[in-house]
């Protein structure tokens, strides 16, 4: 329940007219006063609501006040609400002992001191509404103790194939010096150089990754924008991921705007975004695979889309595949070298750039296709030779 949600109060008198009384007397706009008749009409109003305070009349046909109030008391739903005995009859010693016995906090003779009424019926509005913030609280604390450990057990699940990643390089590397150390002839130590340049450049790149999660998560990074070509930015994504998309085999399937299209971004961000999901396409599309980079725009959005017929992402999976730390389980052995946080980092950029992706994915086998809108610029077909140079590299 909302903590600002209004406070349920039961009125329970036989006589319509003291029912209207004793609602003129509590009407506030934080209050919903739920009235009853009889004990039995109280009872089916106790089942559905939770109330701060009973307010009960004593003499009742029927069930009277002390007979509801012990029904309520042997009620585990209801046992701990404050009930106030309203009687216009005597209240001798022993009818005040068997009120407080069925559970009563309090009693107010008839006819009702309105300010009297309104100062004790405040005290346990206002304790209602403290128990419902302090379970509000708890409820929040709960759920945030389960993320910390969601989080926590992600973590190490991390640092655990973070260790290994990163073992593998520098292993090959301390192995190619060895051999170099050895004196091998020349075409050999040309071609153990090669492997360990390569090796260098995977794990320039790992740690590269890792310093700009950490850079956004901490505000750190900033976007140098300009305005930029669309067309511009997807050729250059092209290009930096052309020899993964070659090196598998994979047919690419290019459909971009025949006219220009004009963004303010971050040209060497952008292309990072881009080149990444290209790449995540051509490691997780089995040899031969097609792939595809479609963009269109209106006078408000471009949209870009990277799809392809690869291995495809669980349904399960798909709310959680942009959190930094996430990994598909089953695709591990198709993340050659990755350390699961390449997504997360490419919806923190696109985010940076006021935009949106989204995933969508039929389930295992069965390919994937990730979505990315961005805003355009507003007057996009005006003044465009203007237009400062696209920046390279």
């Amino acid at each position: 329940m909302s903590m600002n949600a209004p406070v349920p109060v039961l009125l329970v008198d036989d006589l319509p007219a003291n029912l209207l009384a004793l609602e003129g007397l509590l009407q506030r706009d934080d209050l919903v006063l739920l009235k009853a008749q009889s004990g039995e009409e109280a009872l089916e109003l106790l089942l559905q609501n939770d109330v701060a305070l009973a307010l009960l009349d004593v003499q009742m046909p029927g069930m009277d006040g002390f007979e509801l109030a012990e029904i309520m008391r042997g009620s585990e739903r209801t046992r701990h609400v404050p009930i106030i005995f309203v009687t216009a009859g005597s209240s001798d010693r022993q009818r005040r002992f068997r009120g407080y016995e069925a559970g009563a906090v309090d009693f107010i003779a008839k006819p009702i001191e309105p300010h009297v009424l309104r100062s004790k019926a405040d005290v346990f509005f206002d304790l209602y509404c403290q128990r419902r913030q302090i379970a509000t609280q708890c409820d929040e604390l709960a759920a945030s103790a389960v993320a910390l450990r969601d989080a926590d057990r992600a973590k190490d699940q991390f640092l655990a194939v973070l260790a290994h990643e990163l073992r593998n390089p520098v292993a090959a590397l301390m192995s190619g010096l060895d051999l170099l150390n050895r004196q091998r002839a020349p075409e050999q130590a040309e071609m153990i150089r090669g492997q360990m340049e390569r090796m260098l450049f995977h794990l320039a790149r790992l740690v590269e990754d890792l310093l700009d999660v950490s850079r956004i998560s901490e505000g750190k990074i900033s976007l140098k924008t300009g305005r930029i070509e669309l067309k511009d930015v997807l050729l250059s994504a092209i290009e930096a991921s052309r020899h993964n998309i070659d090196a598998a085999g994979h047919r690419l399937n290019v459909d971009m705007p025949s006219s220009a299209v004009w963004l303010e971004v971050d040209y060497t961000r952008l292309a990072q975004v881009v080149a990444n999901l290209l790449n995540n396409a051509a490691k997780y599309t089995p040899a031969g695979g097609d792939i595809g980079l479609f963009a269109a725009a209106d006078e408000n959005w471009v949209e870009i889309r990277v799809s392809d017929n690869g291995v495809g992402i669980p349904a399960d999976m798909q709310a959680r595949i942009f959190e930094i730390f996430t990994q598909v389980e089953n695709h591990r052995a198709r993340a050659q070298g990755g350390l699961g946080i390449g997504l997360a980092l490419v919806r923190r950029l696109v985010l940076l750039h006021g935009g949106s992706i989204s995933v969508a994915s039929e389930g295992q086998g069965k390919g994937s296709t990730f979505t990315v809108r961005l805003p355009t610029m507003r007057g996009q077909g005006e003044d465009i030779e203007q237009a400062p140079a696209v920046p390279k590299g």
